[in-house]
């Protein structure tokens, strides 16, 4: 899928995702989003195994400051989350869940 004309947006997450995937082509960029993510998860579950909610604050620092300084630092670029917050959001875990189960390399 090409990207769209100045002004119009992709219309669903399936033409969404190859560029989002584009967007991602550092492979240390992907590697920080999927150590992000995965830190997401260890500490959502850490909230629930302590009940301590301060745990979930931290979950959205996490989560886009490990995405945004692969970005910034390694891909010289600006996130999708800034146009598409929802489509990254899924597309980040997409990709989580594509490179644990072994389909898209680490």
């Amino acid at each position: 899928m090409v990207q769209p004309a100045p002004g119009e947006r992709y219309a669903s997450f399936a033409a969404f995702y190859p560029y989002y995937i584009r967007e991602h082509s550092n492979r240390t960029c992907r590697r920080i989003h999927v150590v992000g993510t995965g830190l997401v998860c260890v500490f959502a579950v850490t909230a629930l195994i302590t009940r301590n909610a301060w745990w979930l604050l931290a979950i959205p620092i996490v989560g886009y400051g490990f995405a945004w300084f692969g970005h910034f630092v390694f891909e010289k670029n600006r996130p999708a989350t800034f146009q598409y917050p929802l489509w990254s959001l899924m597309g980040d875990w997409r990709l989580f869940f594509e490179t644990i189960s072994g389909k898209r390399r680490f």
